[in-house]
């Protein structure tokens, strides 16, 4: 099928941090409730007959929602993971994400757990030292070389574009390689160490007040299949149910919980553009970064926001003139959609504003809006660089909770909350109408109406019901209407 530039399938995944204030109560009993509630009372999904995987995903552990999406508890960390449905458009994918999370903050209230338990789409943990992922996921046409050759021309785009995407942090880490986990460490987190080839001891460091980016600091690896101890850049997947026509799921790990919606669509539009332009040969003999991962931390951590680099052929430009030049790239796929140009035009605003004055976007992304709410507090006399009460302002930003979260404390209107509430509610229930997610929805609804009698098995690409029925539905570009209705098959 021929498809118009831009026109793409991809999706998020974001693991949620989760706080509970009394310490007789575990949190991993709390995730096992809120995510009960939400298949078992709310009945807004069909919870897994079958283990999806033995170790990480094993029975009732979560499963796929009416709305197209898929809800679940990692069993690495146990912690609550949400992954949205497959998407065409930019305000699909955010409008199912945010949907998520409002399911879930429904759950917290009507278990009455709002004084008790607190939600974060966070991508670290102050104190701790772990952090937690937010990735996407790009169907890509790709080669046999892809990840050895092809992916290559991508480092340099992500590498930089935390200057819009990064949502900011407070603080910093120092990762030291080597070492072996005790047996006690073993004992006690035995999922966290299955197939780790080596691990790392995670310390702070004073020398960052803030930077841009939650997650510069943890990654290892451009490409790595072994993340947990490990973590890259991209992790390589070869998944038949996510191929389709030569096109494969890239996998993309460094990424991070944009809680503005301006900034969450001008990275997952930037990227499928670039990722466009990947297709199409034109990054061939784009220069590349000599050391992209010294790269991704000293931008993170230039507070004199000249973000300098270096190519490998010596020569130095800004981690800019690489946004620009792509920028410039991605400038023949005008016209294609509504979308493309819309990124066009708020990828080169935001270019300009960066370069003139970054802290005029403080209405748009992430992290300029976290540095002004911290200068405004430390200004006040509320607390010094390096207080602790500063990491736990950081932390509240990431509330998934409107109510409790220091991101709505934004002026309701702004770029970064253009979001339509009711939108928002629509999608806690409906699936995007122009890929598979669509005819999936409704078939687990019907799974989820007829209850318990009925058995039942779902993956993104086939659905099981009863113990006749098969649908397959391999095309995620396709919604697969006929398994809507009452004419669908029984």
């Amino acid at each position: 099928m021929d498809r118009k530039p831009g026109d793409r399938i991809f999706g998020i995944e974001t693991e949620f941090g989760c706080l509970v204030d009394d310490p007789n109560i575990k949190p991993e009993r709390m995730v096992e409730d809120i995510k009960n509630y939400i298949f078992l009372e709310l009945k807004l999904g069909a919870i897994d007959l079958h283990a999806r995987d033995e170790v990480f995903e094993p029975m009732a552990s979560g499963g796929f929602m009416i709305n197209g999406s898929r809800l679940y508890i990692d069993a690495v960390g146990s912690h609550l993971e949400y992954a949205t449905a497959e998407c065409r458009n930019l305000e699909d994918v955010v409008l199912n994400d945010r949907a998520g999370q409002r399911i879930i903050v429904r759950a917290i209230k009507e278990l009455g757990l709002e004084d008790t338990v607190r939600i974060y789409n966070n991508s670290i943990d102050h104190f701790g030292g772990h952090t937690f992922g937010c990735h996407e996921n790009y169907l890509v046409r790709m080669s046999e070389g892809f990840y050895s050759e092809d992916v290559n021309a991508l480092y340099a785009f992500l590498v930089t574009r935390q200057l819009f995407s990064g949502v900011g942090r407070v603080g910093g880490h120092v990762l030291i390689e080597g070492g072996e986990p005790s047996y006690k460490e073993m004992s006690q987190n035995p999922i966290d160490y299955i197939w780790v080839s080596q691990v790392y001891h995670v310390y702070p460091d004073d020398e960052v007040n803030f930077q841009l980016s939650q997650r510069a600091d943890h990654i290892l690896r451009t490409v790595a299949s072994r993340v947990r101890f490990n973590r890259a850049l991209i992790n390589p997947k070869w998944e038949h149910f996510y191929a389709h026509e030569g096109m494969n799921r890239m996998h993309l790990l460094f990424g991070e919980a944009n809680q503005s919606a301006y900034a969450y669509k001008l990275k997952i539009g930037t990227t499928n553009l670039v990722l466009q332009l990947l297709e199409d040969g034109e990054l061939i003999g784009e220069p590349e970064l000599v050391q992209p991962l010294i790269a991704l931390r000293d931008i993170s951590r230039d507070d004199s926001y000249k973000w300098r680099v270096m190519f490998e052929d010596g020569t130095e430009t800004s981690a800019l003139d690489i946004q620009y030049r792509l920028r410039e790239l991605a400038g023949r796929y005008a016209g294609s959609s509504p979308d493309v140009d819309w990124v066009l035009q708020e990828w080169s605003y935001v270019l300009d504003q960066l370069k003139r004055d970054p802290m005029s976007l403080g209405d748009r992304l992430d992290w300029v809006a976290k540095k002004q709410m911290m200068d405004a507090f430390v200004a006040d006399g509320g607390a010094e660089w390096g207080d602790d009460v500063l990491h736990s302002l950081d932390l509240e930003y990431h509330n998934i909770n409107p109510e409790q979260s220091l991101f709505y404390a934004l002026p309701d209107g702004t770029p970064a909350r253009q979001i339509d509430e009711l939108d928002i509610v629509d999608s806690m229930t409906d699936a995007p109408k122009n890929t598979r997610a669509y005819g999936r929805s409704h078939l687990v609804d019907r799974a989820v109406k007829r209850g318990w009698g009925m058995p039942y098995m779902f993956d993104w690409s086939s659905a099981v019901l009863g113990r006749r029925d098969l649908y397959e539905m391999p095309d995620p570009f396709n919604n697969y209407a006929e398994f809507v209705g009452a004419d669908a098959p029984e």
